[in-house]
């Protein structure tokens, strides 16, 4: 008769088979149930998409009910100011290509999409720099002064532009030539053409932002920055990337020091911003990144927030990083930017499977949204689902 440590033994070794087993049979299961297919999220060209038109209206509600609007704000300004001002950059440029997608409804798209800058640069004259900043930007001061911070100026300049590019509004454009202007000559006071976010910190991610917003004043106003723009695309080779990888540091001092090296939470959106300015130097970056920080296990992807290379301190950038697979929330979801921009249907997929599956999508009166993200996070995954008529219309050359 066996003892009964034995048999505890033997029943250990058969729990961890039959888990082993059910495993093997469960999860490619799951995977198979959380397969997403992309094509009600996006549409190369025409109307906008059903799910991504449930997602935008959970954004239009919120712009047009103030107390959900203080409710949502109130949550992400209290882990970070950055993502009050993020979500309405993201919300501004995805509604530009709604109006774009389908001009029955640009009126309604463009009213919120002004509501969103009117608001903002009111809250930015009233409540100063540092309303929308993370507070260290106050621990010591800008190098280049009077102070300002190239993250607000670029996507202040950004929305501007975009709306503008939709139909034209006189109110929005000397304060974009303003923002323009100032731009161009702080960023010429660096060796590496880039102006600081915060106090000697600049971040790729704000630079290359800067310049797609350039980019779009040219095409509007016909000016012409083009040897600007190609200046910076070449110091940027030469200083400002990462050896190991070929990517794009994040951010470096005024200087051009590296501080940070490559991250999903800024390449993804870098590649993106760069197609107006150099579509083969952003396609051969996309590539780099995709090889460097994209995963997946049994069809649901994801992206790393570093390479093997080089690993940085978790923050409110990162988020929390899932140990071994090194995946990262806000690289993932940057992830669906860089994947729309180069037409990478299948790695959209994959990470359109993660987000169904551990986004919690909570659907309610025809609205979408993900109950693990927040407004700025969805807003991102909107606007990458209605992303390029905007860019289209930009790259062409007007005679």
């Amino acid at each position: 008769m066996a003892s009964p440590q034995l048999t505890l033994g033997k029943r250990f070794i058969l729990g961890v088979v039959a888990l082993a087993i059910a495993s093997a049979v469960w999860l490619p299961m799951l995977s198979l149930l959380y397969r997403s297919d992309p094509t009600p999220y996006f549409r190369n060209n025409g109307p906008v998409a059903p799910k991504a038109r449930m997602l935008a209206a959970y954004h239009l509600k919120l712009w047009t009910d103030p107390a959900l609007r203080e409710r949502e704000i109130s949550k992400m300004r209290g882990a970070n100011a950055e993502w009050d001002f993020m979500g309405r950059t993201f919300l501004v440029l995805a509604l530009a290509n709604m109006a774009l997608r389908e001009p029955a409804a640009q009126e309604t798209y463009l009213k919120v999409a002004d509501d969103i800058i009117d608001e903002t640069l009111r809250l930015e004259r009233e409540k100063g720099l540092h309303f929308f900043l993370m507070p260290y930007a106050r621990r010591t001061p800008f190098v280049v002064q009077p102070p300002r911070s190239q993250f607000l100026d670029g996507e202040i300049a950004l929305m501007l532009a975009a709306r503008r590019a939709v139909a034209e509004k006189p109110a929005y454009k000397a304060p974009l030539t303003e923002r323009v202007n100032l731009m161009v000559e702080r960023m010429q006071k660096s060796p590496v053409l880039c102006a600081e976010s915060y106090p000697d910190e600049c971040w790729t991610f704000c630079n290359a932002l800067a310049l797609a917003a350039i980019r779009v004043a040219d095409y509007l106003d016909g000016t012409d920055h083009s040897a600007f723009l190609r200046q910076w695309v070449a110091t940027a080779k030469a200083k400002l990337i990462d050896l190991d990888t070929g990517i794009l540091v994040s951010s470096f001092s005024l200087q051009g020091h590296h501080q940070d090296g490559p991250e999903g939470s800024s390449i993804w959106a870098v590649v993106h911003w760069l197609q107006l300015i150099d579509e083969g130097f952003a396609s051969d970056q996309y590539r780099a990144a995709k090889a460097a920080l994209a995963g997946g296990v049994l069809g649901f992807g994801y992206s790393r927030e570093w390479p093997e290379s080089w690993r940085g301190p978790e923050d409110i950038d990162s988020g929390p990083v899932v140990p071994v697979l090194g995946a990262s929330a806000s690289a993932s979801g940057l992830a669906f930017l860089g994947a729309r921009s180069f037409g990478d249907t299948s790695y959209f997929a994959a990470l359109l499977a993660s987000l169904d599956f551990a986004g919690f999508p909570t659907r309610r009166d025809g609205t979408l949204r993900y109950a693990a993200s927040n407004q700025v996070g969805d807003a991102v995954v909107l606007y990458a689902a209605v992303l390029g008529p905007l860019w289209q219309k930009v790259k062409v050359v007007r005679r």
